[in-house]
């Protein structure tokens, strides 16, 4: 039993004594370790202190190397400041005997200068003796010599001297009336030189074409077939067509060709439109009719203003009210004397706006009230007479400024002219209308037209003469003042309005103005 226990024993012995070498040999290989580390660590700390005495004392050496040098350049500038302190001390004293030789040099100058002074002084004093002297024998002179005057003409100063500015105020008066009547005729002939240029280039500048209306519209139909479509049957196509736009429809033996006849160039567009729809339908019947004549009215109203846009557009007239277009457009159906009245409009427009330019007025307003001027005749056909009142009312109500307003109501001067573009805008209203070409009126007509203003004038009693101008428009009647006071030319005046109204046909209005003038002439011998 111990036997077989005591290997066992044995080598659990021999594992220990094996365990405790190896751990105290591990122990001490640690402390060994742990004696290196040390040891490295402190050399390290040593290696690092000496390489920072070693900078230290580089730094101390540079220090005392930095030190040397700034002492080095301070001497120097201390040198330097030194040297150019001297400098400027000598270049001021320098500068200051400069200053007192100048001074001593101004000073010997201003002691001749003052003793020249006193030279002239004296001299002067003595002059002013001697001219005083010859002051009073020249007084007295005078003083005899004006007497001398006086005995010879008999006259006193006084009164030769108001004798004088008399006389000179005479010439005076004379020279100044007689330049005033050159200059009011220089005035006179170059503002008719001028006005004549500005009419001119006007009118060359507005080279408009000229315009003419007809109250009857032919319109071309394909066929003689066609001419029975359009009557139907017991003529009732025709009385529908004529009933729904108010036109006469004027079959004949024409070949080919349907008349349209009214006064209303409105009314005959609006049914030349209708035709042509109804024949390019094919379907012509009275309830068609109506129809097609209902949107060939709403058409033509819709190219009414757009023709009203173009106007505008072509007169450089922005901003218009859209209700103005419309009315506008109508222009463009209405004539007088055969001109048209858009194209008339526009002619206007464009020569107020130039004629503006010339003399410097507001040419966007004498561009808008031309434009505007006759859109009375497109509202109150009726009411002809009055288009310049009805356009002017109707221009206020839709917003137009207050000064196109009154060149519109005073183009035809039954309002006073207030403005130089009202003026104008009546001016270019005259150059338009009675340019040559303008109107259809034959020179006969026109002759004898005024002839007959001038003759119903004439017959009054107590009218010397009379002249019709503005192309009928006015009538001018100068009356003897011996035969007519002021209360009788009144009186006549409205005679004269009243048998122009009984007796002549005219458009619009004509205006009549009695004139009684009395002269008083004298002559100088």
């Amino acid at each position: 039993m111990l036997s077989s226990i005591l290997p066992f024993l044995l080598v659990t012995v021999l594992l220990a004594v094996a365990w405790y070498v190896t751990a105290t040999f591990r122990q001490q290989r640690e402390r060994q370790d742990r004696v290196i580390e040390e040891r490295d660590a402190a050399d390290e700390r040593a290696n690092a202190a000496r390489s920072a005495i070693a900078d230290a004392e580089r730094i101390i050496e540079e220090a005392r190397t930095r030190a040397k040098e700034v002492v080095l350049e301070a001497k120097e500038d201390a040198v330097r400041v030194k040297s150019d302190a001297e400098a400027d001390a000598r270049g001021r004293i320098a500068e200051a005997q400069r200053r007192e030789q100048r001074i001593a040099t101004r000073e010997e100058a201003l002691e001749r200068r003052v003793e020249g002074v006193e030279r002239r002084e004296r001299t002067q004093g003595q002059r002013d003796q001697e001219a005083d002297a010859r002051l009073a024998d020249a007084e007295s002179l005078r003083v005899s010599h004006s007497r001398e005057l006086e005995r010879i003409c008999g006259l006193t100063a006084e009164a030769a001297h108001v004798e004088l500015v008399s006389t000179i105020e005479a010439s005076a008066r004379e020279e100044a009336a007689r330049r005033i009547r050159e200059i009011e005729q220089h005035t006179k002939e170059e503002g008719a030189r001028r006005a004549r240029w500005i009419v001119a280039q006007a009118i060359q500048r507005c080279a408009a074409d000229a315009s003419v209306e007809l109250t009857q519209t032919s319109v071309s139909i394909p066929s003689e077939e066609m001419k029975g479509r359009i009557i139907g049957k017991e003529g009732r196509n025709i009385r529908a067509l004529e009933a729904a736009t108010g036109v006469d429809l004027i079959i004949d033996e024409s070949p080919e060709t349907v008349t349209l006849s009214s006064f209303d160039p409105l009314r005959r567009e609006i049914a030349r439109v209708s035709l042509l729809k109804l024949m390019a339908d094919g379907r012509i019947n009275p309830a068609r009719i109506e129809e097609l004549v209902q949107r060939s009215t709403a058409e033509v109203e819709a190219q009414l203003r757009e023709d009203g846009e173009r106007a505008a557009y072509e007169a450089g007239v922005p901003g218009l009210n859209p209700e103005l277009f419309k009315i506008l457009g109508r222009l463009k159906f209405r004539s007088s004397y055969g001109q048209n009245q858009l194209q008339h409009s526009l002619e206007v427009s464009l020569l107020a706006g130039t004629m503006a330019a010339e003399v410097g007025a507001d040419i966007a307003t004498c561009r808008r009230a031309g434009l505007l001027h006759d859109i009375g005749k497109a509202l109150a056909q009726s009411e002809e007479a009055a288009h310049a009142a009805a356009g002017a009312e109707f221009a206020r109500k839709v917003g137009v400024p207050a000064r196109v307003v009154h060149a519109i109501a005073a183009h035809h001067f039954e309002v006073d002219p207030q403005t130089v573009e009202a003026f104008l805008v009546a001016a270019a209203d005259a150059i338009s209308a009675s340019r040559p070409g303008a109107r259809r009126e034959t020179a006969e007509n026109y002759v004898r037209r005024l002839e007959e203003l001038e003759r119903v004038a004439i017959g009054f009693p107590g009218v010397e003469r009379a002249y019709a101008l503005q192309a009928g428009r006015e009538v001018r009647i100068l009356v003897r003042p011996d035969e007519i006071d002021d209360d009788q030319a009144l009186v006549l005046s409205r005679d004269i309005v009243k048998r122009i109204g009984d007796t002549l046909e005219f458009p619009g209005l004509i205006r009549v103005t009695v004139i009684r003038e009395t002269r008083v002439v004298d002559y100088a011998r």
